[in-house]
Order: structure tokens, then sequence, then C-alpha cells
């Protein structure tokens, strides 16, 4: 490993956080959209992560939640059909708020790498200068 290998892997892992971090906003944002039952449902997002040969995370792509999402009884909805049902997105708030927790930790606990490392280079700067 080289003497920077832990800035990079922090820093791919803060980039795959923060893709992470948006797409639940994304998702949170639109938690309580409905459609009709002739139109798709928000689908919401996921980040598809791979490993890196050389260390770190990569975001290889977004994966979908189903387009049918789950049908939801609301006859009062204008765009309810004749049985009174819209279509929602599959995932509920708090499942999407409990991986936003631990996106957000995620992240934290990758700054907090980082500036370790920024520490420890630091250190072995001034014990080469003595």
């Amino acid at each position: 490993m080289g003497a920077f290998d832990m800035l990079s892997i922090a820093g791919s892992s803060m980039g795959m956080h923060q893709t992470w971090l948006d797409s639940l906003a994304n998702n949170i944002a639109n938690v309580n959209t409905v459609v009709s039952t002739s139109q798709t449902a928000f689908q919401t997002q996921t980040p598809i992560v791979r490993a890196l040969a050389g260390g770190g995370v990569e975001v290889a792509g977004l994966a979908l939640s189903d387009p049918n999402g789950r049908l939801v009884s609301d006859p009062g909805n204008p765009m309810a059909d004749a049985d009174g049902y819209v279509r929602a997105p599959e995932d509920d708030l708090a499942t999407q708020m409990t991986s936003l927790v631990m996106a957000q930790r995620g992240f934290q606990a990758s700054v907090q790498v980082t500036k370790d490392a920024q520490d420890t280079y630091r250190s072995a700067l001034e014990i080469g200068r003595r």
C-alpha cells in the first residue's frame, strides 16, 4: 500500500456515500408520490457499488425498484382508479431514513479516515525534519 492510498480509498468511499446520500434524498422527496394505476410508480434508486482492484470503491450504476410499486387504497384521490387504488413507490419513509443514517455514518467514517491519514502524514513529515 502506497503512502497516499488511504486518502485515495477514503476519497472513493466519500464519493460513493455522496451518491448514496443524493439518491436517498431523491427517494425521500418522492416517498409520497402517487400515480394512477395505469402509470409506473416512482422507482427508488439504490447505488450498485463494486470494489476496485487497487483499493476503494466505485458506483457501477443505480438499481431501480419495481416499477409496479405497491397499490394503496385512496378512494378520495383524484388519480384513484375505479376500485379506489393509486400506485405508490415500493419503499417507505422508514426504510429510506434507516438507509440515510447508514449513509451519513459511512460518509462521516470516511471523512475521519481522511483526517487521520493527514495527521499521520503530517507526523511523519515532522519526524523527517528532526
